[in-house]
Order: structure tokens, then C-alpha cells, then sequence
């Protein structure tokens, strides 16, 4: 398969341009937008191919459709004055100039390119993103195209509870995060795979608010003890484009995790969760977590009704359900045989109720096995897309095959979209078929992808804000004490104050991470640090947990019975919580790093190793190591989440007095022209 194929996200474009200029092709697809015009006041556009642009009344709610019906892209406007005006998109833009003409100029956005077909890219949002749930949002228009929200689940990190917001259902752009405050979200020494688990998004139409359920897991080392089952909670908001609108939590009473609310047409409300069965046998060597459900009070979380359970799986694990109703049916979706190699999406129904009596088809829905290019896959929601037609989401992973055998995974579980038609009351997902990365959707579809060259830039962290809001996009691991970065202290840096806990410790340490989303990712950053006291270090990390990462940093340590500033590497060993450290600048009594001069830092990714270098003038220190001796499972918790990048600055037991100041932040997504490796 190759890379360029993948696909990205959609970011926000605004173009204004002087009339006359005209929607311009950009694609050898016929069927993409041509030449066209129209004048001021009319209501459509009608284009060279039979495609239109077309306003709901006096709504300002335009949007590009194709001949068959295809919904392009959602234009608004964003000023409105007697002498001009300017519209955006988040695929192109046009301007205004009243009261003359009305013109369009249709720009993909930089280094991308517009794939049009009725197949599209599997994963749709690529990257650590466990655990969809999507809810679908009418237009507030007559005969307007609905909005879908999606959340992924986020676990030790912090904000929790990814928010992604599409169209289309298959370009998905990040906008927010549903628990952004300590009083959401407070991690503090949890184990990796614990925190914020998968969530249930939806949407009260009659209400118009958004509710996300959700369970945090303070505490989880399975094998060494009984886990801690959370109470879960809700937060709602009227405003999802707002991140820091969501309420405060309102706690269940019931314990469980992987909450779901189904509202029945009586008004009854039904919370479901996942929890180890009352009368396990004390001698199964099975978890037996089991769905249960109840009816419960929404606006206080109270319990109204005594736990059921409704779906206790032959293989130990039922979890990630969801209820929803069509038709007079109850369809119950249950995620069983746990989230690794044995994972399966089953489907039950009943005419009764929430309680069931449950009927299946006796078969999940489908299988991905270990020996396909996706795997892993289940934890399934379903949604409408206002036309009548159905879709589901779900989690896989994409492990690289080397050496005969399949590493793990080291991108996570990423979300997956296809297609969903009912036959005799049964959902199908995919026409029946197994997932894979090349999909069949409907009609035609525009899919924005990566033209990935030798120096493609994907992402450059925004260091000119005028606030000190971190940018959307960044990760802490554990919910931050206080601030510890700045835009405005030097500007045209992100500085970070080293805190006094390391990359080891299970509190929080001056860490931001960003998700890796491709195989041949590069990140890279310039470092401007000049440590003053013994174990002051700052520097980047490719993470994948506290027991297991890999950096290259400044440091200042002690040596030849001085203080010196040098460069530090630390390399993961293959044994979860062992390290290699060492200081490759340091040649016997000469240390040929120079801290007075910002050094230039990287990590390069490729599907079988990483590369960490910090190169300064004519000097470059890197060393390499293997996946599988990064991705390995924690001594306690669990691997659920994928690789980050980041950059981090720590003191020794003690805070960081010198700024640690990074410029330059950005990722790249390389081409491998050598075609080495058939990628997933």
C-alpha cells in the first residue's frame, strides 16, 4: 500500500480573492466542481458539469452538491457589510463584493490533495484513537445536511475525551475535548491504561445538548489486585464547538466502565456499564465482565431500578456496549473476547426492552483475524447520517508485518468508518466483509489525502499566540498540577519550567505529547537550554509510557570531577521500566557539545525502528533502536494507547530554575521511495 494514500484531516481555509476569478478544478474527476458563476441575490449556482452551489433562503447556509446529490463542503459567513463580504470553508474559500458578482475560488489545502471515489482510506482518524462514538446533529435548516461529532477515548492523558467534528463522516478535524478541567479530570499516580475510558456521546435533539458518559479509572493492575470498578458520570454542554462550555461531572451510583445511556420512548432513561458478574465462580479463569444495566435519574445519577445483567459473553469480556432502537427493535452492540487479537463486535436484539429477553444471530458481525492487514477490531457505534442511511465506527489496529511475524501495533488503535445497511431487522456491517484499509462507501466521496514527499510538512506547532491556551493537539500525561509552558515569556517559543518529577514518575511531569499518526513520521524542534544545576534535562521523547520511551535531551551532570553541560540519551531496552542511559558527547575528557548554541533535536520514525538525534554545527549524536524493544507491556496497568512524540524539561527531586525553550516544532510525514516496506 502506499503512504500518500493515507488519510488527513480536515483544517480550516479561509481564501478571499478579488472578482472576477472563478471555482477552478483541481482534479482529473469529472465530476468535480468547473467554471461557473452567478449574480448577486441568486439562489444557486449552477455549474458547467450540472453541480450547484446552493443558499437555504436568507440562512447564509451554503454548500457545493454535486449532479447526484453528494454533499461537498459547508460554507458560512463569517462578516456581512454594506461593500463586502467573506466566506469560508473548511475546503476552500470565495469572496463577496457586493452588489456585483459572486465568486469562487476552490483550493485544496497546502500539500494535499482531493480523492474522489466511492471508496475511501481506512482509518479515518488515524493515530491513538481508541473507542468511537458518534452522535448525529440536524441542520438547523431546512434541508440542511446534519453535523457528526465523534469522541475517541483518551485514557492517562490529559485533556480527556476527544472531540472531532465532520461533515461527512469521513473528514474528521479535531476541535475540542470534553474534560479539560482538574474538576472533569484529576489523574494524578495512575498506572498507564488507566484514567478516562470509552465514552458515549449523543445528542438531545428536543434539548439541543450534548451529553458525554464516560468512567475513570483511578486505579488498575489487574493481576496484582481486584480492580477498582469506577462510578461513572456525565457532562453535558449546549455548545460542543466550545471546549470549555462542558459542565461538571454528575456521578452514577452504579459502578462499571464503558457507560452507555439509552432514553426510551417512554422517557425512561437506562444507564448501562460493564462489571465483573456477582456469582462468578471463584475457580474461572475468565474475567467475566458482563453488561449491566439499570434505570436510572439523569439529572442526579440516581439509581432507580436494581442492576440487570443482560450480556455475559462466552469469552469472559462483554463490554463497549451501546443501545439503540430502530423499527420497534432494541439492538444491543457488545465488544467481546477482549480488545487484543481475540476482539469481535456482537449484535443482539429484542421487541421487549432494554432487559431483553436478547436474540442473536449467533455470530459476531464480523472478524478480523491476526493475519489481516487490520485487526483488533470491535467496540462498534452506529449512527444515521440524515439520509436515511446508517454507518458504524470502530476500533483496529494496523500492526506491520517484519520478519514473519506482526509487531505490536505501535500507532494504537486507531477509528475506522463503514458502511451499514439492514437486512431482516440485522445490521450488516461492510457488506458482510472483513475490515480493511481500502473501503467501500457510497456514491462519490471526497477524501482529502497526504501528498507526502521527502520534506511534507503535516503540522507546525503555532508559536505566535497571544494567550497562553495551549494548542489544540497537545497531551500531558496526568491531569497538570499548574502551567508549566509559556508563549509569551520569549516569544516565538514554547518554554517550558521543568518540573520535579522525570519521565519515569507515575505523577505528572513538564511533558507535552503529540500523537504519532503515520509510520514514517519526523518530529523535530530547536532547543535553546542552558542547564545550571546537576539533573536539570530538557529535550524530546518518542513515548509510549512511563515504563517505556526513548529521548534525547540536554542535561548537565557531572564529570571529571566538573560540572558539565551535555547531551544525555536514554534508550528503551525491550524490559518494561529498564533503561540505557548514556552521554555520547562526552570523549574521554572532551565534551564537544556547546550549550551556549540551541541545538536542533529530532525523532524519525520509520515502521520497524526509531531515530533520536540532537545535531549542533558540524556535531550530530543519534542512536537507533527497534519497535518492539519501544512497545512493550507495562509491569502493571495496560498498553492501550499508541506512540506520542514530545518534548519535556525535568529537575532532579527538584524544579527547573532555566527555561527549556523549544522553536521550531513541527512533523513530518516522509516518503519511502525505497518501497522496503508494504505498510498497512
Amino acid at each position: 500500500m502506499k503512504l500518500y494514500s493515507t488519510v488527513a484531516v480536515l483544517g480550516a481555509v479561509t481564501t478571499a480573492l478579488a472578482a472576477p476569478s472563478s471555482l477552478r478544478r483541481q482534479s482529473s474527476d469529472t465530476n468535480v466542481l468547473e467554471n461557473g458563476s452567478f449574480e448577486s441575490g441568486a439562489t444557486g449556482w449552477t455549474l458547467n458539469n450540472g453541480a450547484r452551489v446552493v443558499s437555504n433562503s436568507d440562512t447564509n447556509d451554503w454548500r457545493f452538491t454535486a449532479p447526484s446529490g453528494t454533499h461537498f463542503g459547508l460554507l458560512t459567513w463569517d462578516n456581512q457589510n454594506a461593500t463586502s463580504s467573506t466566506l469560508s470553508t473548511s475546503v476552500g474559500g470565495l469572496s463577496h463584493t457586493a452588489p456585483h458578482t459572486l465568486s469562487f475560488d476552490w483550493k485544496y489545502l497546502p500539500g494535499q490533495n482531493c480523492n474522489m471515489s466511492s471508496t475511501f482510506r481506512n482509518p479515518v482518524i488515524r493515530g491513538f484513537n481508541p473507542d468511537p462514538t458518534v452522535c448525529t446533529v440536524p441542520s438547523l435548516y431546512p434541508g440542511g445536511k446534519p453535523t457528526f461529532y465523534l469522541s475517541t477515548s483518551t485514557f492517562e492523558y490529559f485533556p480527556g475525551c476527544t472531540i472531532y467534528r465532520s461533515t461527512d463522516a469521513i473528514n474528521w478535524k479535531l476541535i475540542g475535548h470534553a474534560l479539560t478541567r482538574p474538576s472533569q479530570l484529576n489523574l494524578r499516580t495512575i498506572e498507564p491504561g488507566a484514567g478516562s475510558w470509552a465514552s458515549t456521546l449523543r445528542y438531545r435533539v428536543d434539548q439541543k445538548r450534548w451529553y458525554l458518559f464516560n468512567g475513570i479509572f483511578q486505579r488498575y493492575r489487574p493481576g496484582s489486585d481486584e480492580r477498582i470498578f469506577p462510578r461513572g458520570f456525565y457532562v453535558w454542554t449546549d455548545d460542543i464547538e466550545d471546549e470549555s462550555k462542558w459542565s461538571d461531572p454528575i456521578f452514577f451510583d452504579n459502578p462499571g466502565f464503558d457507560q452507555d445511556v439509552f432514553w426510551d420512548d417512554d422517557g425512561k432513561t437506562y444507564l448501562s456499564t460493564t462489571l465483573r458478574v456477582a456469582d462468578r465462580d471463584p475457580d474461572s479463569r475468565l474475567k467475566d465482565f458482563a453488561i449491566h444495566v439499570s434505570q436510572v435519574d439523569l439529572d442526579t445519577g440516581r439509581t432507580l431500578s436494581p442492576p440487570v445483567c443482560i450480556r455475559q459473553s462466552q469469552y469472559g469480556v462483554a463490554e463497549g456496549s451501546h443501545v439503540v432502537k430502530k423499527d420497534g427493535w432494541y439492538y444491543l452492540f457488545v465488544a467481546e473476547g477482549g480488545t487484543e487479537a481475540g476482539h469481535q463486535e456482537w449484535v443482539y436484539r429484542s421487541k421487549e426492552g432494554v432487559f431483553g429477553p436478547w436474540e442473536s444471530q449467533g455470530k459476531p458481525l464480523w472478524y478480523n483475524g491476526c493475519g489481516e492487514e487490520v485487526q483488533r477490531t470491535g467496540h462498534a457505534d452506529i449512527f444515521e447520517d440524515g439520509e436515511g442511511r446508517w454507518w458504524g465506527v470502530f476500533l483496529g489496529v494496523r500492526p506491520v508485518k517484519h520478519k514473519a511475524k506482526y509487531l505490536e501495533p505501535q500507532l494504537g488503535r486507531e477509528t475506522f468508518l463503514v458502511k451499514v445497511e439492514w437486512m431482516n431487522g440485522w445490521p450488516v456491517f461492510n457488506n458482510g466483509k472483513n475490515a480493511t484499509l481500502e473501503t467501500e462507501g457510497r456514491d462519490k466521496l471526497i477524501q482529502l489525502v497526504d501528498q507526502v514527499g521527502p520534506n511534507t510538512i503535516r503540522w507546525q506547532a503555532a508559536l505566535d499566540s497571544t494567550s497562553e491556551v495551549l494548542e489544540l493537539g497537545w497531551y500531558r500525561k496526568n491531569t497538570p498540577l499548574k502551567p508549566f509552558h509559556s508563549y509569551s515569556e520569549r516569544p516565538g517559543y514554547l518554554r517550558l519550567h521543568g518540573g520535579c518529577y522525570g519521565l519515569a514518575s507515575p505523577e505528572a511531569p513538564s511533558l507535552l505529547l503529540r500523537k504519532q499518526e503515520s509510520f514514517r513520521d519526523r518530529f523535530s524542534a530547536t532547543l535553546d537550554f542552558k542547564p545550571s544545576r546537576k539533573g536539570y534535562e530538557a529535550g524530546v521523547t518518542v513515548w509510549w509510557s512511563m515504563f517505556s520511551y526513548a529521548s534525547i535531551g540536554i542535561t548537565l551532570i557531572a564529570h571529571d570531577d566538573a560540572l558539565v553541560q551535555t547531551v544525555v540519551c536514554r534508550t528503551p531496552t525491550g524490559t518494561a521500566g529498564s533503561m540505557s542511559t548514556t552521554y555520547p558527547a562526552l570523549e574521554k575528557s572532551r565534551n564537544a557539545f556547546d550549550a551556549s548554541v540551541p541545538a536542533h533535536l529530532s525523532a524519525k520514525a520509520t515502521p520497524i525502528s526509531y531515530t533520536l538525534a540532537l545535531s549542533q554545527g558540524s556535531h550530530e549524536w543519534s542512536f537507533t533502536f527497534d519497535i518492539e524493544d519501544l512497545c512493550v507491556m507495562p509491569p502493571v496497568g495496560g498498553a492501550f494507547t499508541g506512540t506520542m512524540f514530545g518534548i519535556y524539561s525535568f529537575g532532579s527531586w527538584e524544579p527547573v530554575l532555566d527555561p527549556a525553550d523549544f522553536k521550531d516544532i513541527l512533523i513530518r510525514e516522509q516518503s519511502d521511495p525505497s518501497n522496503a516496506i508494504d505498510l498497512p
